[in-house]
């Protein structure tokens, strides 16, 4: 028997919501029932990032990894690998392991090898309700350093060399805006954590606190010494609820421990961290906008300059930066913004983080250096398309990007090249999308959004998205006119150059994006009256072929009686009355129903 086993289980939002709360009591239930309870322990942790493969479990020695662990599986991990030591390959997630420069383990490049965790370094690590563990990784030495050895400036330097910008999606330089903030004269300052996370399909600021909490208070707290803070705030939205409970106990481990408070650490900086809850509303991910909803006040963007850094919050000078920006901070002042800058390209530096989904097989949230292309995110990391179909785009940056066709694949995943290419990095959303997908119906879906979002202060936003989403519900419903496409074209751009912030700024983007690279789906759609990816239902039209044997089956579950023919004959579909719900073409076994 080995001398001691840590079962590691994900505690993250996917996971539990896959059952990982049950796996937990079950191998709690079976160590005791195998007298196990000072060779083995359990713990729990964040999510290391397999989405897909969730519940994921965790054996040492040996780091196995676990994945789609079910109850039923319990008995049999505890019985051959915690007591015989003999990992289930059935179970195992199959990939070779080996550590990386942080001393934490993760596998080949199945999944793990092209990536480089930074931000996410602890994630899927450590337990994140347990303030020992996060000290036991280096944790809030970053902080003991600068109080002992380091002045403001002397922060606010390493913060430059780093090169790191804003992980929130506009990219600016952290140092410089760290640096705008301290020169400012003020007795009050506040520092301020940007959790608002509200892209369609992103998670990553949502698993990076559930999974590390104190790495952001940590961050947080040398952003206040750098440029004379004494208050912080961590704005996250009310819809996270295990984000926001473990916040709250790693605020309150932090204040136990004096790494929070008045005299942290015995010296004579005073810095504390309250969270605000916000209601929801995308455009509050826009700081003027957040700033006034922790104001009390509706949640609207207003002109810049003044900017944060010199009239913020009350008024005050005020340093914003998003979940990710704060994650890096204390690598870069215990391992030097110098070596910090070598990783990445010559203008991006470091690593981004991404929440992988879409039409992929390995969804779930990843950390590459900038540089990596996204053909390799999408077929290293997250293992190509399933089912054997083609890629046709990704959409990264969220709605405010824009879709790149497959010719872009080898574009690196930088601010530059990104955005050169038609797309945006955004906040770190990235969806793969295949032959199933219709590009007008993506660019509707994302304008939908936004649209809905616009906080309505300024006309182009507010009246322009109504009117371009208005065309583009004409065009999926098979009333598209000629000159739609100029129409959109005309007020996008229109939109993009008189909207008052960034949101409105950006919201024409996955339109236009997918009019540049797709030009020809929405000329189908106009001209022709077709989807050819099959997903406008008002321009579909079912038609049963010369296959038909006529058994039946496809009249028998007709909702509108639209299938005439008789017994052994080839029926037929009735266009006029088909409700085009495609049943009948899913309950045919001779493939002689077809979508035209």
């Amino acid at each position: 028997m080995v001398s001691e086993n840590i079962i590691t289980i994900c505690d993250g939002t996917g996971c539990i919501q896959k059952g990982s709360d049950k796996l937990q009591a079950a191998f709690e239930k079976e160590i005791a029932a195998k007298g196990l309870g000072d060779t083995a322990k359990i713990n729990l942790s964040g999510c290391l990032g397999m989405c897909d493969k969730g519940p994921v479990v965790v054996v040492n020695p040996g780091y196995t990894i676990y994945g789609n662990v079910a109850e039923d599986d319990v008995t049999e991990i505890v019985e051959s690998h915690v007591i015989n030591g003999n990992p289930i390959a059935k179970l195992a997630i199959q990939e070779d392991h080996l550590f990386n420069r942080f001393f934490r383990v993760f596998g080949d490049a199945k999944f793990f090898g092209k990536q480089m965790r930074i931000a996410l370094r602890n994630c899927g690590i450590i337990d994140p309700e347990n303030i020992d563990d996060y000290l036991s990784v280096r944790g809030y030495e970053a902080l003991a350093k600068v109080l002992t050895n380091m002045s403001p400036q002397d922060v606010i330097d390493q913060v430059k060399k780093s090169g790191i910008r804003g992980r929130g999606g506009a990219g600016f330089p952290t140092g410089l805006k760290w640096q705008f903030t301290a020169d400012q004269n003020s007795d009050e300052k506040y520092v301020i954590c940007n959790a608002d996370e509200g892209d369609p399909g992103a998670f990553m600021d949502r698993s990076a606190i559930e999974g590390d909490p104190h790495t952001i208070l940590e961050g947080m707290a040398l952003a206040g010494y750098a440029i004379g803070a004494k208050h912080g705030i961590i704005y996250i939205r009310a819809e996270y609820p295990l984000a926001i409970e473990r916040l709250e106990k790693a605020i309150e481990a932090a204040r136990a421990s004096n790494l929070l408070g008045k005299n942290i650490l015995g010296s004579d900086f005073y810095f504390d961290i309250e969270i605000r809850l916000g209601a929801g509303a995308f455009v509050c991910g826009e700081e003027t906008a957040l700033i006034r909803s922790i104001e009390g006040k509706r949640g609207m963007p207003r002109p810049r300059p003044p900017y944060p850094s010199v009239s913020g919050l009350f008024e005050k000078p005020t340093l914003i930066n998003n979940v990710e920006t704060w994650a890096n901070i204390p690598v870069i002042i215990l391992d030097s913004g110098d070596w910090f800058s070598t990783v990445g390209t010559e203008k991006s530096k470091g690593t981004k983080v991404f929440a992988l989904a879409g039409k992929v097989v390995n969804t779930g949230l990843i950390e590459v250096p900038m540089g990596t292309t996204l053909r390799q995110i999408i077929y290293d990391i997250g293992g190509g398309v399933p089912d054997n179909k083609q890629i046709k785009a990704v959409q990264t940056g969220g709605p405010s990007g824009g879709c790149l066709p497959v010719e872009y694949l080898d574009t690196p995943v930088d601010y530059e090249s990104l955005a050169e290419a038609g797309s945006i990095m955004g906040s770190g959303g990235m969806i793969v999308l295949d032959e199933t997908s219709c590009m007008v119906d993506i660019a509707k879906f994302f304008l939908e959004f936004t649209q809905n979002e616009s906080c309505g202060k300024c006309t182009p936003c507010r009246e322009g998205t109504k009117r371009m989403y208005e065309i583009l519900t004409r065009i999926t419903e098979g009333k598209g006119q000629l000159g739609d496409i100029k129409k959109l074209e005309r007020l996008g751009n229109m939109i993009k150059k008189a909207s008052l912030c960034g949101l409105g700024q950006s919201a024409p983007n996955p339109v236009l994006s997918t009019i540049a690279n797709f030009r020809q789906e929405y000329e189908e759609h106009i001209n022709d009256k077709k989807c050819r990816a099959g997903v406008c239902v008002e321009l579909l039209i079912y038609q049963v072929t010369d296959k038909c044997v006529g058994c039946g089956a496809c009249k028998r579950v007709c909702p509108v009686n639209a299938i005439s023919g008789a017994k052994k004959e080839q029926h037929s579909i009735d266009t006029d009355v088909c409700v085009k719900c495609g049943a009948c073409m899913d309950t045919c076994k001779f493939d002689a129903i077809i979508r035209v």
